[in-house]
């Protein structure tokens, strides 16, 4: 089965197995919801524990073949990915826009990053490196390759339907592993549309299998459970990555989690505050704040507080907030339960003493709105200082000195990205070196780099994705002892 949600994009709406368009073994389905109507938009296959064992099996057989194809050819195919996904960047935006809710800046945003994945792994296809050297003792040779690491299990969130899935696909198909893609159920088009990109592309049948389900643990759990299975890779909460290792575990799986993030966003005394405030409202509202990259929390040296807040409330109070087709900057939230938890959080910090600059409240339906909002004088300890937002709220914090910012920057058990603004490149590089952080922005914004490792420290995750790191995340090292 097939939607014309978007004008000149058939999305497939079936389960992708073995290079084939299939529907659940139950013949169940479950609905797509466009969270800027609340109305339903479509239909999908809803996986089954027997879907996900027969696409392990399809992934099984085109294993060996992919691993033995050359090089250049997995890179021709990824290259031919990228040209597709770029031809359809405004229709597969739309089509993001319509299940995800974020704007269509954001989500045209989104998919010239996502094809990034596949040109940027082209080119890393051809230089999977290995080593030889000399023994100490002088007598062998060292010789250390590189192989596939094997089947992997790709979990990937609602938030960022495209490049998720292409951050994971495009270097685990340059190292020569088959995949099992298993989208969020939110957000499962996008994920069935990049897959038929790829068939398009060339991918041989049963290399990328795309498993879209509701069953999301009992599937996981199924698929982790079969020893062929040998890489999971998960990005979402940090609640259920710590819930996959432990599956995870039971068969010693390699696993790479890109889990949550509680980023804070440092302004320092010699900021130039008009830059701060532009990188803030990118940091911040970015994909409408649902990110695991958003600031979530501001804190800014007094001696600038008062010029900093009114500006960037200014800035906040601009943003139109509508359905992304419309050309609103700030998009719906993906569903009902997020407005209720960005209220609760707003409500909280209220309630202990914050003041709501701008926004503060729920936006009007039918649709699942909040109003971008800023909050000054908020308390350390309140309830939005401690979880992420996942919203357009952004708590701005006081403080005094650099090892005081510091100190509440790395008060949580996150560590994903952090950004600090300052004038002094020394300055923002010893505060850097002190954040317990996988990433630090100065002076900017945005972080993300296809050719950058992504991946924080702490509970934010283990590993990294993009870059050559992303590449050697799936594949084994093999020590070959030698003497000639």
């Amino acid at each position: 089965m097939s939607t014309e949600l978007v004008a000149g994009l058939t999305v497939p709406t079936d389960l992708l197995r073995g290079g084939a368009w299939v529907g659940a073994q139950d013949g169940g389905r479950f609905d797509v919801i466009d969270p800027a109507t609340a109305e339903t938009i479509a239909d999908v296959a809803n996986g089954t524990v027997a879907d996900a064992l027969a696409s392990v099996e399809a992934a099984a057989e085109a294993a060996a073949g992919w691993a033995a194809t050359a090089p250049r050819e997995r890179a021709r195919i990824l290259l031919r990915a990228f040209d597709l996904m770029t031809e359809r960047e405004e229709q597969v935006a739309e089509l993001i826009v319509r299940e995800n809710g974020k704007s269509f800046t954001d989500a045209l945003g989104e998919v010239r990053y996502a094809a990034e994945f596949f040109r940027w792994y082209a080119e890393e296809a051809v230089r999977v490196s290995g080593e030889i050297r000399t023994a100490p003792s002088g007598a062998n040779r060292i010789m250390v390759v590189r192989q596939p690491i094997g089947i992997a299990l790709l979990i990937t969130p609602w938030n960022f339907p495209a490049a998720m899935a292409t951050r994971k696909i495009g270097p685990a198909l340059a190292a020569g592993c088959t995949v099992i893609l298993k989208p969020a159920s939110e957000t499962p088009l996008t994920a069935l549309a990049v897959g038929a990109i790829l068939a398009e592309a060339g991918v041989p049948d049963g290399v990328v299998n795309v498993l879209p389900s509701r069953r999301s643990g009992a599937v996981a759990a199924a698929i982790l459970a079969d020893p062929r299975v040998r890489k999971l890779s998960f990005t979402g909460s940090t609640e259920v990555g710590r819930t996959l290792l432990k599956t995870a575990a039971d068969h010693v799986i390699s696993s790479s989690m890109e889990l949550g993030g509680n980023a804070p966003l440092l302004v320092l005394e010699d900021a130039d505050v008009d830059v701060a405030v532009a990188g803030a409202m990118v940091a911040k509202m970015r994909n409408g704040g649902e990110a695991c990259t958003a600031a979530n929390r501001i804190y800014v040296h007094r001696a600038v507080l008062a010029e900093f807040t009114e500006k960037f409330g200014a800035a906040m109070a601009a943003l139109s907030v509508g359905p992304g087709m419309d050309g609103a900057a700030v998009g719906p939230l993906v569903n009902a339960a997020a407005v209720d938890k960005v209220d609760e959080l707003v409500s909280d910090a209220v309630q202990r003493g914050a003041r709501v600059v701008v926004g503060g409240a729920r936006g009007e339906g039918p649709g699942y709105y909040y109003a971008p909002t800023v909050l000054a004088d908020v308390p350390v300890g309140a309830q939005i200082t401690d979880e992420e937002i996942f919203g357009p709220v952004a708590p701005v914090i006081t403080f005094d000195t650099d090892e005081e910012a510091i100190r509440l920057a790395n008060a949580t058990e996150y560590g994903l990205v952090a950004y600090v603004f300052s004038k002094d490149l020394a300055r923002a590089l010893r505060v850097s070196e002190a954040l317990e952080s996988g990433m630090v922005g100065i002076n900017r914004g945005v972080v993300s780099d296809p050719a950058a490792p992504f991946g924080g420290v702490k509970q934010s995750g283990i590993g990294r994705e993009g870059g050559h790191e992303g590449l050697l995340e799936y594949t084994e090292s093999k020590y070959i002892a030698v003497d000639w």
